[in-house]
């Protein structure tokens, strides 16, 4: 495979970078693709050193696969160049989520609708992915009717200008400036712009993703997404009312046999999700499992996932993985 990474310089490419070296990605030739400050300079991938294009020529050399992390309107102006050269693109922005024409994919729930003539590929929202890999097992077994969820989101979502405010502030330093407000010491109801309907672009996000992944609009999801001080993880207090009842020790059951989750539920132990223990792993973690005692059919559940691997880069080199294996990507396949 001839694979460019789009945005390889960023800090969701450069653990990109990093997932495809630890799962050994059929890769024959990388190229990494960066702005135009970039292209020259050098940067190490399996031990050696690879120079740094831009897009255009990344574009003529006609990779297989092009993984972007490069930010919605460079996916939108570059994805079709690279698609009309029969590259397959997986997209991490929120360029083509909601695109009904484009397929919206998390692995372990829904990449069997994927095809060789699917060549851009959505990558959802960070914290809808952790979201529905916990939901999508006890939506198959007991139909969700509404999803409440507050988050809890690392400055790490933001980018790399958002950590080094936080640096900053918890080191007394004056710096730029991510957030309209301090972070440090402080929980900003705010996570990216707000739209007309008082809701954020990433509360929408929440609102409208878990139903195209699911291929279902039964239920509904309404949400408060607030960034806090912590340097990576997300975090996701979920209220869910489903319309059949269940069992506790089936929904933990459900969860524990669910590829990717982890059950961390054990209040004698002190046992649940939390960032710090994310960090830098590719599972959903879920805990915290109990009954809404104020309403029928309903659970409480914490999950928490590591937002720039699952909630980014793994899930996007698990849909590289998933098109190799299934031999839906190729330059033979696509010029067939």
């Amino acid at each position: 495979m001839k694979v460019a990474v789009v945005g390889a310089t960023g800090m969701v490419g450069t653990v990109m970078l990093k997932v495809l070296e630890e799962r050994n990605f059929p890769i024959s030739e990388l190229l990494p693709v960066a702005s135009a400050r970039s292209v020259g300079k050098q940067m190490e991938f399996k031990g050696s050193s690879h120079t740094i294009i831009g897009l255009q020529d990344a574009v003529d050399q006609e990779p297989d696969i092009a993984i972007f992390s490069a930010g919605g309107s460079t996916s939108l102006e570059w994805a079709p160049a690279f698609a009309e050269k029969g590259t397959t693109v997986i997209d991490n922005s929120s360029a083509w989520r909601m695109d009904p024409s484009k397929k919206l994919i998390v692995p372990e729930i829904n990449a069997d609708v994927l095809t060789s003539e699917d060549k851009i590929i959505a990558n959802p929202n960070c914290s809808t992915i952790q979201l529905v890999m916990a939901l999508a097992p006890l939506h198959r077994k007991y139909k969700m009717k509404r999803v409440v969820v507050s988050t809890y989101q690392s400055v790490s979502g933001t980018g790399v200008a958002a950590v080094n405010q936080l640096e900053n502030e918890i080191n007394g330093v004056k710096g730029e400036m991510a957030y309209p407000y301090p972070i440090h010491k402080n929980a900003l109801p705010h996570c990216d712009v707000f739209e007309t309907n008082g809701y954020t672009k990433e509360e929408m996000k929440l609102a409208r993703e878990p139903q195209k992944i699911l291929d279902d609009r039964s239920f509904s999801v309404t949400a408060t997404a607030v960034r806090i001080p912590t340097a990576g993880g997300h975090s996701e207090s979920v209220n869910v009312e489903f319309f059949d009842d269940f069992d506790l020790s089936e929904v933990r059951r459900l969860l524990h046999e669910t590829p990717g989750v982890t059950v961390q539920d054990n209040p004698d132990t002190n046992t649940y999700p939390m960032p710090i223990y994310a960090h830098d792993k590719d599972e959903v973690f879920v805990g915290r499992l109990r009954r809404d005692l104020t309403q029928p059919n309903s659970l409480n559940m914490w999950i928490v996932s590591d937002n720039l691997r699952k909630g980014a880069a793994t899930n996007a080199i698990q849909i590289a993985e998933y098109l190799v294996r299934n031999n839906l990507v190729g330059k033979a396949i696509s010029r067939s």
